[in-house]
């Protein structure tokens, strides 16, 4: 009895010797892919470059599903686009915004979202300031001089010159004193707006409706040369934003009463309801076919550049990461997808719509891993609120290069927050979801939302490290024995209403959206 005792403990030491073995061969095997033989560059080009930015209800929308699907099956993995509900069809054309008095100048903008087309000829008009008023009866009986004008609707910025830049040149008190003019200015620019009796929001409506024939906004994210894109809110007129330099001359110009003329030809389609999709890739499981490890990632863009890094960046990396699994790890136990949700900017609709649809796959979720922010190397990762993240994240993080691992900081339980990305959807309905969070790259100034998210702001080195732990992660998860725990401190809390999140037990009866 002792004699087989001794030989079952070894047998089995045996037997976990060479399964680490494999586990460590599998696992250099896809480094040495992510790292020789990336194809980040070849698909950042044909998603960037060639289709551009994917704005949910715009062709190019769609084109970048088919895109996905094609290349996933030239990998040999199967795809499909799964159509979960409708968006307000839109597709944009030329713009053109150029002052033709007191000179003659191009300007520098563009015309924004779901915006109202202008003829061929454009707009040609006088452009006004919104004025000084001390009340909402003042500017009543101002409204109707604007009919037949173009009116800018922003603010004037004090300076274009990012902090950095005043920290690194001004004196002391030459950048005090220009932070006290700015909060000057804006405290001024608020109180305002509160006079005229509307708000940034639905002063539009009252313009539109005393006879502007157009108007200007201009929303700096104080970088160089960046500005914030945001959609239309008019019905019949056009919107455009110009960036910041040609704003503040413009500007200035009216102020002082030299009427600047401006002509404006920003053309674009109504195309009408147009289904909206999600994009699922697969790689079947063996053993357990039932389970799933889930990579995830949003697939639409805002449209003020290409979407590089927001979000061009995460479905990169999850796309990467699914062919060196294919090409290194064909045969996974648990089945593994990817999911490239369309209409997260809209508010997590692709993600929301597949919790919804697919119950029998998110019951059945080991982990989900999100990357969405941006293109530097991932250097958080939040145990979400589940209780025994520690145990399952923290064996399956030590099997990643400490290369990539020393950059990344861990916090468990971590909190359950539930609004920042598509991870939020599957958190809200209980199954172990997890935000790749990643190095700004000045993120929030330059990039997210602005007409400079480029592929020339992608930063390769650092998607490649984060496609190396993405590729690790999946694969110990779906190879890890053990079914990770959705035990949790407390239900997940909407960082876009403050309230605990609960999953609706049914499907939403109305997809139907639109601006």
């Amino acid at each position: 009895m002792k004699k087989t005792m001794i030989w079952l403990t070894l047998s089995c030491a045996a037997i976990c010797v060479n399964l680490q073995a494999q586990d460590q061969s599998i696992i250099n095997a896809m480094v040495q892919e992510a790292t020789t033989n990336s194809q980040l560059e070849i698909l950042g080009q044909e998603l960037m470059d060639g289709i551009g930015p994917r704005l949910v209800g715009t062709p190019q929308m769609k084109n970048a599903h088919d895109w996905a699907v094609n290349t996933y099956e030239k990998w040999d993995i199967s795809a499909r686009n799964e159509a979960y509900g409708t968006w307000r069809g839109w597709e944009r054309g030329i713009t053109h915004i150029d002052m033709i008095s007191p000179r003659v100048q191009s300007l520098q903008g563009t015309q924004l979202a779901w915006n109202p087309s202008t003829s061929k000829k454009g707009v040609t008009a006088e452009v006004v300031v919104l004025p000084t008023v001390k009340d909402s009866l003042e500017f009543a009986s101002w409204l109707p001089s604007v009919k037949g004008k173009i009116v800018m609707i922003s603010k004037l910025e004090p300076t274009g010159r990012p902090d950095y830049n005043w920290e690194e040149f001004a004196t002391e008190s030459s950048f005090e004193k220009m932070k006290q003019e700015r909060e000057d200015a804006n405290k001024a620019w608020n109180e305002n707006m509160r006079n005229t009796g509307y708000s940034s929001r639905n002063i539009h409506e009252a313009l539109e409706n005393a006879g502007a024939v157009g108007l200007i906004s201009s929303y700096w994210s104080r970088g160089f040369g960046v500005n914030k894109i945001f959609s239309a809110r008019t019905k019949k007129i056009p919107t455009v934003d110009l960036e910041l330099e040609d704003y503040g001359m413009v500007y200035r110009l009216a102020k002082r009463g030299e009427k600047p003329v401006l002509n404006i030809t920003a053309q674009s389609k109504e195309l009408g309801e147009q289904p909206t999709f999600n994009t699922i890739a697969e790689i079947k499981g063996t053993e357990k076919p039932d389970e799933y490890v889930i990579l995830s990632a949003h697939f639409d863009s805002w449209d003020g550049g290409t979407g590089a890094t927001d979000n061009g960046t995460g479905t990169l990396v999850m796309m990467e990461a699914m062919r060196i699994l294919k090409k290194m790890y064909p045969n996974p136990k648990r089945t593994i997808l990817v999911g490239h949700w369309g209409s997260e900017e809209q508010g997590l609709n692709g993600s929301r719509a597949f919790v919804e649809d697919h119950p029998e796959i998110v019951n059945k979720v080991q982990a989900v891993f999100n990357q969405d922010n941006g293109t530097g190397r991932v250097i958080n990762i939040s145990g979400q609120g589940f209780l025994h993240a520690y145990e399952y994240l923290g064996r399956w993080l030590n099997e990643v290069p400490k290369e990539v691992t020393q950059h990344i900081e861990t916090n468990f339980p971590g909190t359950p927050g539930g609004g920042g990305s598509d991870y939020a959807s599957f958190v809200a309905a209980g199954a172990p979801a997890f935000s790749l969070s990643s190095l700004s790259w000045s993120y929030w100034n330059y990039t997210w939302h602005t007409n400079r998210d480029t592929y020339d702001k992608i930063v390769f080195d650092d998607l490649r490290n984060n496609v190396i732990l993405t590729a690790i992660l999946t694969y110990m998860a779906s190879e890890d024995p053990e079914t990770t725990s959705r035990e949790r401190s407390v239900l997940p809390i909407s960082s876009r209403t403050g309230k605990q999140m609960t999953w609706p037990s049914q499907r939403s009866p109305n997809r139907k959206g639109g601006m």
